[in-house]
């Protein structure tokens, strides 16, 4: 048998990433608010202490809601976070799901109207 070298672009271990089922969560929310002609664009930041994941209304501006994982607060107010485009924390969660929850009801909204 042979040696595995690792890719020399894999994910480093200090880095925090977003697992198959968060971001599949997060891409059909994405995907629904770009249907409803809402968001237009989206980024995709890992460090060392958070994953964020920012969606944009237009790609010039600040992004409307960012979604971020930060495992040291797993124990305290939980790992997740929803913060809107002023930097205001409006959901905070143990859970991905209820974060989305206000994101959720706003594209219910847009789907109605």
């Amino acid at each position: 048998m042979g040696s595995v070298t690792p890719f020399p672009g894999a994910a480093r271990p200090d880095q925090v990433g977003f697992d198959r089922l968060e971001l599949n969560r997060i891409l059909d929310l994405y995907g629904r608010m770009v249907a409803a002609g809402h968001w237009r664009d989206y980024a995709i930041d890992l460090g060392r202490e958070a994953a964020v994941f920012s969606a944009f209304r237009r790609t010039a501006e600040r992004p409307e809601f960012r979604i971020e994982k930060r495992p040291a607060l797993r124990q305290r107010q939980g790992m997740w976070a929803l913060v809107g485009e002023a930097g205001q924390v409006i959901r905070r969660g143990h859970e991905l799901g209820p974060v989305l929850a206000p994101v959720e009801r706003r594209l219910m909204k847009l789907v109605e109207e």
